[in-house]
């Protein structure tokens, strides 16, 4: 192949790159939804069913605007277990890690292009309404 051949095609795929625009880069930011475990069972059943029906349609709302990329309740935190290790020993505890007012109850891994939107997300999702949700930006790890 003729080299100043190879050379017009680098440049001429070089000056094609510093045109194109440059793609954001999406961040995933982790939502964890704390709140009082407790007043959920205080709710009636028409209540309950209001918060699943909010809970439902930010799911779908999320999922359909491409932001979503995962998410779960928790079971209560008396279904939680702590497990420690210390000087080589491993030890469990019934229950949560500490005791606190409002309790982890569950969390979206949202997909946005800045803290600003994940915060916008987030302050849309119903138990904001009830306790309060922590936003953190997931740490990129090099494979």
């Amino acid at each position: 192949m003729n080299p100043a051949y190879m050379v017009a095609a680098v440049i001429a795929a070089a000056g094609r790159q510093a045109d194109e625009p440059q793609q954001e880069v999406a961040v995933q930011y982790l939502c964890l939804i704390y709140s009082e475990e407790n007043q959920w069972q205080k709710l009636s059943k028409p209540e309950s069913d209001r918060v699943l029906s909010e809970y439902l349609a930010y799911t779908d709302d999320v999922r359909r605007s491409g932001h979503l990329r995962g998410g779960n309740p928790l079971e209560p935190t008396s279904a939680a277990t702590t497990v420690r290790v210390r000087n080589g020993r491993m030890s469990t505890t019934d229950g949560p890690f500490a005791e606190t007012k409002e309790q982890l109850g569950g969390y979206y891994l949202l997909e946005a292009k800045d803290l600003n939107e994940a915060i916008q997300l987030a302050a849309r999702i119903p138990g904001a309404k009830y306790g309060c949700i922590e936003v953190r930006p997931i740490a990129e790890m090099d494979p």
